[in-house]
């Protein structure tokens, strides 16, 4: 079957309008993903699994997947923090 997967490592926390999202971009996204739309992924982050969530866009150009406080408690890591994450296409 082979879903198509992208791996990389990012920082929590994408700059939105100002302020600082507690996100993780995702890299050439539009490209992987063929849209600058949103977009729902399954995501690993470290060892959490994020199944069916969002793929957001950025507002230039790319994606983000938010990390809410429970996900960020899980990891044991916050904003500029760095993660091991794969987005798995849906």
């Amino acid at each position: 079957m082979g879903a198509e997967q992208l791996n990389f490592e990012a920082r929590i926390g994408v700059e939105v309008k100002g302020d600082t999202w507690s996100c993780v971009e995702i890299p050439d996204s539009a490209e992987f993903f063929g849209t600058g739309k949103t977009v729902r992924v399954d995501a690993t982050i470290d060892d959490v699994r994020l199944e069916n969530v969002g793929a957001m866009v950025t507002g230039t150009g790319g994606h983000m997947v938010s990390l809410n406080a429970k996900v960020r408690k899980s990891l044991g890591k916050d904003i500029g923090d760095s993660v091991k994450v794969t987005i798995t296409k849906r």
